[in-house]
């Protein structure tokens, strides 16, 4: 079993307010979960209306299959046009085998 979770700092484009900010990262962790099937949430600047981190986990087989699933997530959010992703980066978790 191999394990990674995909960190993205984003910025909202259009977001003029929390309201609407919410709307598009709600949008977003809907369209990952259910296109992807990996796990994903807000986890920090919660209270900034232009910005978000959003966290995303994905589980598989492979190692490969791990990082497949993880660039097609950040190609994917990347295509948006309602936001612009700032940073990203990956951890990896060792599996015992």
């Amino acid at each position: 079993m191999h394990t990674a979770a995909l960190r993205l700092e984003l910025r909202i484009r259009d977001a003029q307010s929390l309201k609407e900010k919410r709307h598009v990262v709600k949008s977003l962790i809907t369209q990952l979960s259910s296109t992807f099937g990996v796990a994903a949430a807000e986890v920090d600047h919660l209270d900034k209306w232009q910005r978000a981190t959003i966290g995303v986990a994905a589980v598989a087989g492979t190692a490969g299959q791990v990082e497949r699933v993880l660039h097609t997530v950040r190609a994917a959010v990347t295509a948006r046009g309602d936001v612009e992703v700032l940073e990203y980066a990956t951890s990896y978790l060792e599996a015992a085998e």
